[in-house]
């Protein structure tokens, strides 16, 4: 990915935990690393399909004179959310803001903060099969185009399919959704959670009926598990009704593990 760098912008900004750094203010210096895809701007000599340098110089400057925290931690946080938010051909961005006039007490250099934001694509099941299962899923992908951390690229058609592994309940509506989204996994898993508690969810019965189930199958890359969360979602290979879905939305997208596209894996089955 190609980069754009800002080097020591200097903003004079009211961040702090003590009272005084907030009235008083003082001297940061911010550097940054913006990555993106700058081939056909520097083919065609065309700004617009590249990211104004000096636009984000001013943008920061304004967010951090606007706003006061207490924690360089949280300038961070929320400049880069901001700036990924602002100017949408940056896909990820390293950040640094550095503090040389902090109040220490001791003889320094400087400190500073150093983060890595960016956009992240997931692709996502979608299934219901209790209440009115098509409002459901709807009002789901209605809230997530509503949610700034989401982007909401592509929903497959919704098929209607058997239940698996609890054959004696309702059909299910099922389909799939590719995302870009500036969540962890784990505040991803979250929001889902919050959604589906949202159209009444209950975790009555494992593989039972449901009025929304969403799933995270993929996201980049990454092959995770903690205590919560499994990535790539476990046992989808067998199951037709991720599968059509996701060969519909993204037909050549490859596990990560099994190194098979989704089209592939829905013919072996």
């Amino acid at each position: 990915m190609d980069k754009i760098k800002i080097e020591e912008l200097e903003v004079y900004a009211y961040h702090g935990v003590f009272p005084e750094e907030n009235e008083k203010g003082q001297l940061f210096y911010v550097n940054a690393a913006l990555y993106m895809d700058i081939r056909l701007a520097g083919a065609t000599d065309t700004l617009a399909f590249s990211t104004h340098y000096g636009d984000v110089c001013h943008f920061i400057t304004d967010w951090m004179q606007q706003h006061t925290f207490k924690l360089i931690e949280t300038v961070a946080e929320t400049v880069a959310q901001e700036v990924l938010l602002a100017f949408p051909l940056i896909k990820s961005m390293e950040l640094e803001i550095r503090k040389p006039q902090a109040p220490i007490g001791l003889p320094f250099g400087s400190v500073s903060v150093v983060i890595e934001r960016g956009w992240h694509q997931v692709f996502l099941a979608i299934g219901s099969n209790q209440g009115d299962s098509k409002a459901y899923i709807a009002d789901a992908v209605s809230s997530m185009e509503s949610n700034r951390s989401i982007r909401v690229e592509k929903v497959s058609d919704i098929i209607t399919t058997q239940p698996y592994g609890v054959s004696d309940q309702p059909d299910f509506l099922n389909g799939a959704a590719q995302i870009e989204t500036l969540y962890t996994p784990g505040e991803l898993l979250d929001y889902l959670h919050e959604l589906e508690q949202k159209a009444h969810r209950e975790r009555r019965v494992h593989w039972g009926p449901r009025t929304l189930d969403l799933d995270i199958l993929f996201y980049d890359k990454l092959v995770y598990e903690d205590e919560r969360l499994i990535i790539p979602h476990v046992d989808m290979q067998n199951r037709t009704f991720v599968l059509q879905p996701m060969v519909q939305i993204a037909p050549n997208f490859r596990h990560p593990v099994f190194w098979k596209t989704m089209e592939q894996m829905l013919e072996e089955i």
